[in-house]
C-alpha cells in the first residue's frame, strides 16, 4: 500500500543514511521502523500470540518456569 506522510527533516535525512547503509530502500526501512513502533505499542498482540503458540505446545504449566517468566517480564521494557 503506498501513503504519503509528512515527516520532519532531520528524521527524513537520518532515515535516508540509514537506507543507504543497511541497502534498504527508505520504504523497507520506514515499513520496519513503524512494525516496531506498533509491536511495541500493542503489547496485547504480543501476547495473545505467544498465548496461541502455548496453547498450540499444550501440556502443563511448570509453577517455577512460569514464575521466572512473570519476573523476567515485569523487569521488561515492553
Amino acid at each position: 500500500m503506498k501513503t504519503a506522510v509528512s515527516i520532519p527533516d532531520d528524521v527524513f535525512q537520518r532515515a535516508e543514511r540509514l537506507a543507504k547503509r543497511a541497502r534498504q530502500s527508505r520504504s523497507e526501512v520506514f515499513s520496519r521502523a513503524l512494525r516496531e513502533y506498533v509491536a511495541r505499542h500493542a503489547p496485547d498482540e504480543v501476547t495473545e500470540a505467544m498465548d496461541r503458540v502455548c496453547a498450540e505446545l499444550g501440556g502443563p504449566a511448570d509453577p517455577f518456569v512460569t514464575e521466572a517468566a512473570r519476573q523476567t517480564l515485569e523487569r521488561s521494557e515492553w
